[in-house]
């Protein structure tokens, strides 16, 4: 691989933790979770929000139409913030040492419009990004093929001077696909160890 021009991150599971299933497990029985679950398709409720729906009103309007759950599906909304924590310090430490040195760092995320400034009041990094690239203002998600073409539109940096770091195997392979340099994150040294090998960090820059 050579050395990217630009270094590329999502976000949840990535900067910030993101486990909706762990977050509901802490305020019900896992069996009634396991039934919410299976009976009402949350995730692909946030990926509404994620592709540009509003926020609060996509998750009521969905809690509304299972009342059984509507508690519980509410929370979606006003306790996302318990979902989407805790930080990884790790890779938070390794994106500032990288803009440090002068190497352009981009998000790259599935994030809803206003879940996304709502972050930003609990996550202030989140505005330390060179380019931001959040799927509710593009109107398309990973792994569609279309908002990793709008990324080398905006940015201009040809694909295989990108490296993209993402947890998810679709979302990793789709942009290998287009050219990307990749690498699908576990962990904040294994990513170190890449950011190294690439000639971003050096050594000791790369320890955690």
């Amino acid at each position: 691989m050579t050395r990217p021009e630009a270094v590329i991150y999502d976000i949840g599971n990535v900067l910030i933790e993101w486990n909706p299933e762990r977050f509901y497990d802490s305020v019900m029985p896992l069996s009634d979770r396991k039934r919410l679950f299976a009976s009402v398709d949350l995730h692909a409720m946030n990926d509404a929000i994620d592709k540009g729906a509003l926020f609060r009103e996509t998750i009521y309007d969905t809690a509304a139409q299972h009342p059984e759950w509507a508690p519980f599906i509410q929370m979606w909304h006003d306790r996302w913030i318990d979902m989407a924590s805790p930080v990884i310090e790790g890779s938070l430490t390794l994106l500032r040492r990288l803009r440090a040195k002068g190497v352009p760092v981009f998000a790259l995320s599935n994030f809803g419009i206003h879940s996304f400034a709502y972050a930003e009041t609990q996550y202030p990094f989140l505005k330390e990004f060179d380019r931001r690239y959040i799927s509710g203002h593009m109107n398309v998600i990973k792994p569609d093929p279309q908002i990793y073409a709008m990324v080398e539109a905006d940015c201009a940096i040809a694909p295989q001077k990108l490296l993209f770091t993402d947890d998810r195997a679709d979302n990793i392979a789709a942009a290998a696909a287009r050219g990307w340099q990749t690498h699908r994150f576990t962990g904040p040294q294994r990513w170190a160890n890449i950011l190294h090998a690439l000639g971003l960090l050096s050594e000791d820059e790369a320890k955690i």
